[in-house]
């Protein structure tokens, strides 16, 4: 009856204020979308579609389940967004289109063609690329499942920009909770790498010969970096996009960093391994240029 409905009435209006407090405390300012009843729309509309196509664009390592509670809807009707709207699917823990158009597979093969020659001509051009990228990693990696249990509710997320070369790392930087990677950071990340780059590879610092290998995300592909990188007279190795599994950081070193963070311990990578990456990295490559740009079994390993 009435004192049933009043109860029922009473709990909604927890839930309505409890959604408005954390809009609130997230920096939104209106309260609409939280106001209304039922589910979160799990609608695939133009409109997010679209919304999802930008974050996506933004960060390429998004998951499905940020992607889902950043938007407000079912996982299921994220996913088909992704892979059936977007054509879209993981490789190497990034987004990347599933099927490669004529002109896509021709761009990857030219591009890592002429990496291959410059690899045949120049024996020493391995030694002197010094690639990188920026990854999500979580500030604390539990050892053990009792310490997963206890810590889950502290995990946080925080960008890691780390650049390296066949000897090792040279240069890496935790970003701040909550800031993401965009061309003002990036450009003051680089002029950081810089100076690592004198300090600790002076030879190539002295002869001017090292070049830099990294995607072309919108930080990175930005007017202001471009200039940047040219006024500073530093080369550029040019890396196609949708091509993750062809990206040193990406099949390497975020994969190696994931698994070796424990605790709060990071755990020194040999520099063997960084010389078995660059030889892994030309095989790969010539296989790409085999089967003509496309993407072949095993790349996400």
């Amino acid at each position: 009856g009435t004192k049933r409905k009043n109860f029922t009435f009473s709990i909604r209006v927890k839930q309505i204020l409890e959604c408005v407090r954390k809009r609130f405390k997230m920096g939104h300012e209106d309260v609409e979308d939280d106001l209304r009843t039922g589910r979160p729309s799990t609608s695939r509309t133009e409109a997010s579609v679209e919304r999802i196509r930008q974050m996506v664009r933004g960060d390429r390592r998004l998951t499905v389940r940020l992607i889902t509670n950043e938007q407000g809807m079912n996982r299921d009707n994220v996913w088909k967004i992704i892979t059936k709207d977007l054509g879209m699917w993981k490789v190497c823990a990034k987004m990347v289109l599933k099927l490669l158009n004529d002109d896509q597979k021709d761009q990857r093969m030219q591009v890592f063609q002429d990496i291959l020659e410059g690899l045949e001509t120049k024996p020493d051009l391995l030694g002197r690329i010094i690639t990188g990228d920026e990854s999500w990693i979580l500030e604390y990696n539990p050892e053990t499942k009792c310490q997963s249990l206890q810590q889950s509710k502290s995990k946080v997320k925080v960008m890691l920009i780390t650049f390296f070369d066949v000897r090792g790392i040279i240069h890496c930087k935790f970003l701040p909770q909550g800031q993401m990677i965009n061309q003002h950071v990036y450009k003051e990340i680089l002029q950081n790498l810089l100076c690592s780059v004198r300090e600790k590879r002076r030879e190539l610092w002295q002869d001017k010969l090292w070049l830099l290998h990294h995607d072309n995300t919108p930080a990175h592909d930005a007017l202001s970096i471009r200039q940047f990188l040219a006024e500073k007279n530093i080369a550029v190795l040019e890396q196609p996009p949708y091509s993750p599994h062809l990206a040193l950081w990406d099949f390497f070193l975020f994969p190696k960093l994931k698994g070796v963070i424990k605790g709060t311990q990071l755990q020194r990578i040999l520099e063997e391994s960084f010389q078995e990456c660059m030889a892994a990295w030309q095989r790969r490559l010539e296989k790409c240029v085999r089967l003509q740009g496309d993407y072949f079994e095993g790349q996400n390993l």
